[in-house]
């Protein structure tokens, strides 16, 4: 089945061009378009998207405001649709605050079609998405908190290590520098995909939800 995406943002350019990448790949489909926050919210109710690609930014209603009600306010039936916030490098005060309101995931306005398509297909799937510049950022401001101000984490440091394997915990320090799954597979001479799978089995094993958390876990357990 095609994956369903709702395009929002301020700028009817920028629509467009989203319009243009996503329809063109297999399997992804825009079937509506929203320029603010509120219209973005009744879109979503109205048209059932899987997706919500959705900018920050925007007058009236912003993007993290949609987020937060699409998020608290569904009215169902059925799940509401997962959301992929879209950002600049000069909106990382932004991130925070979207992850609060519910985001599944953040991507960088300048990123390749194909990184696009691929963030947007990810989400659809459920997992969390975090453009690599946007992780390594959120990494280096939750690791200058204070421990008592970190986020908490289910999995003891301690026991976690233990359960994975050589290569997992390779891959977990890549991760905790903030490298994508591309880089790390150059790194240490994996694929893609398979980089991909052990980042997963990572994040189940350790009972965590992203790579942030991953990153914060690696953290704490001293291996970046």
């Amino acid at each position: 089945m095609s994956v369903r995406v709702l395009v929002v943002d301020d700028q009817e350019i920028v629509r467009t061009a989203l319009r243009l990448v996503i329809d063109r790949r297999e399997g992804l489909s825009v079937i509506g378009e929203a320029a603010d926050g509120e219209r973005a919210f009744a879109l979503a109710v109205e048209l059932r998207p899987d997706v919500v690609l959705m900018d920050i930014r925007m007058p009236g209603t912003t993007g993290i405001e949609a987020t937060r009600r699409i998020s608290a306010e569904w009215p169902g039936p059925g799940p509401a649709p997962r959301v992929l916030l879209l950002t600049t490098f000069d909106l990382d005060e932004y991130v925070h605050e979207g992850l609060r309101a519910g985001a599944d995931g953040f991507l960088l306005k300048n990123s390749a079609p194909e990184q696009l398509a691929r963030a947007i297909r990810a989400t659809a799937a459920g997992e969390s998405v975090l453009a690599p510049s946007v992780t390594r950022r959120l990494i280096d401001t939750l690791t200058a908190l204070p421990p008592a101000l970190l986020p908490a984490l289910d999995a003891p440091v301690a026991e976690g290590v233990e359960l994975l394997t050589e290569r997992e915990l390779q891959v977990l320090v890549l991760v905790g520098r903030g490298l994508s799954n591309a880089r790390i597979g150059e790194a240490l001479g994996l694929t893609e995909a398979n980089v991909k799978s052990r980042v997963n089995r990572i994040l189940t094993r350790l009972g965590l939800e992203n790579r942030v958390q991953a990153a914060l876990f690696a953290h704490r357990a001293g291996l970046n």
